[in-house]
């Protein structure tokens, strides 16, 4: 029979393994984003793949072909950002965004994919025009 100080340390031992499993599990779920002002200040931003958060700033939206350019800002910081592709239907400007991608050398943030704000999640668009199966 294990000894009380015995069963205390695994119990111990028990319970800490038990909250690394849940704290390892919840990290891939959360949507967690950077603002503007960490991610100029990082000097590693540009090496790592990372979730930029920010309204996007009214008139600082260009499209140019199947470029699209703006700018992030929250807390008085902007990044302007750069995506290839269509963005959301519902991304505007004065609208909070999140962006995935990686900070350039020349300090423009290139996005992969734009997330919008619906309700209290972010989360890409459906496509445009989904396509339909037609059963014939």
């Amino acid at each position: 029979m294990i000894r009380r100080p015995g069963r205390l340390a695994l119990v111990a031992v028990l319970l800490a393994a038990g909250g690394l499993l849940v704290t390892s599990a919840m990290r891939d779920t959360l949507t967690y984003y950077r603002t503007p002002g960490e991610v100029l200040t990082d000097p590693g931003a540009g090496r790592q793949r990372v979730r930029l958060g920010g309204e996007v700033v009214p008139g600082s939206l260009r499209h140019d072909g199947d470029l699209v350019v703006f700018q992030l800002a929250d807390a008085g910081q902007q990044v302007t950002v750069r995506q290839r592709g269509v963005p959301p239907e519902t991304f505007r400007e004065g609208e909070d965004a999140v962006v995935e991608g990686r900070l350039g050398t020349d300090g423009v943030f290139d996005a992969d994919q734009v997330l919008m704000r619906h309700g209290n999640e972010y989360r890409p668009s459906s496509p445009a025009h989904p396509e339909r199966s037609d059963a014939r």
